[in-house]
């Protein structure tokens, strides 16, 4: 049985307990700080709110410049990260990480249902990026030059994978995470996600037969991640 190691608190504060050398993959989806960019929900007479209020915690400054050094220590040397982030943080994590590790790529998830623009007041938010970084030997499932792409697609995380009570406001489709996971660990293989939100990584994770370790800091996702990840585990097993 793969293992579950979930953690309620605040991650600046308890990465430093996460042994040297212990993580396969670390694989996050951390704040956008795009809060300033997007502000008033849309109010709509034939559907609910078009929510362009992210949250609150998306409000906190985050720089990716305080992982670097725990990140670096608790990587194994055949480790990957690959992290979720938009355009206004990408510099910031090529800034802090590309020095560190001999490749810094990403990646474009293109969402095939975006958010509408009713007022057709400038482009469809339908891509995310996901930075990626690695060192010589490190994890590489090669699945075929077709499959290597960059350049990912796939629906908005939605229907019955979607959390309805809490719901987080930037969950990730499994689809995404396995992709991900597949490529860039194996079995048994342990993979974090320090920023764990409603935990899709760690499902994604257990799924595909690898131990997880998350960290979050808000209580109502983690209550959330902690029953969705146990429930998983017993259905598998």
């Amino acid at each position: 049985m793969n293992s579950i190691t979930l953690i309620n608190n605040d991650t600046f504060k308890i990465i430093n307990t996460i042994p040297d050398n212990s993580i396969d993959l670390i694989l996050t989806d951390p704040p956008y700080n795009l809060s300033q960019y997007s502000t008033g929900n849309i109010k709509l007479p034939w559907r609910s709110e078009l929510n362009n209020d992210i949250a609150e915690w998306d409000k906190i400054e985050f720089s990716p410049e305080l992982l670097v050094k725990d990140f670096l220590r608790i990587l194994k040397p055949t480790g990957n990260i690959f992290a979720f982030t938009s355009y206004n943080l990408i510099g910031k994590w090529h800034q802090a990480f590309d020095k560190h590790f001999d490749t810094f790529q990403f990646m474009v998830w293109h969402k095939t249902n975006p958010t509408p623009k009713v007022f057709k007041a400038g482009f469809l938010n339908s891509c995310e990026l996901i930075v990626c970084m690695w060192n010589k030997g490190h994890t590489w499932n090669f699945l075929g030059q077709n499959k290597m792409h960059n350049f990912i697609e796939s629906p908005i995380c939605m229907g019955k994978e979607r959390l309805k009570n809490p719901k987080h406001p930037s969950q990730k489709p499994i689809k995404i995470l396995k992709h991900i996971i597949k490529i860039a660990s194996n079995e048994g293989d342990v993979v974090f996600d320090p920023f764990m939100g409603v935990g899709s990584t760690g499902v994604a994770a257990l799924e595909l037969k690898r131990n997880f370790i998350g960290i979050e800091i808000n209580k109502e996702y983690f209550n959330a991640s902690k029953k969705r990840l146990n429930n998983i585990q017993l259905s598998l097993f």
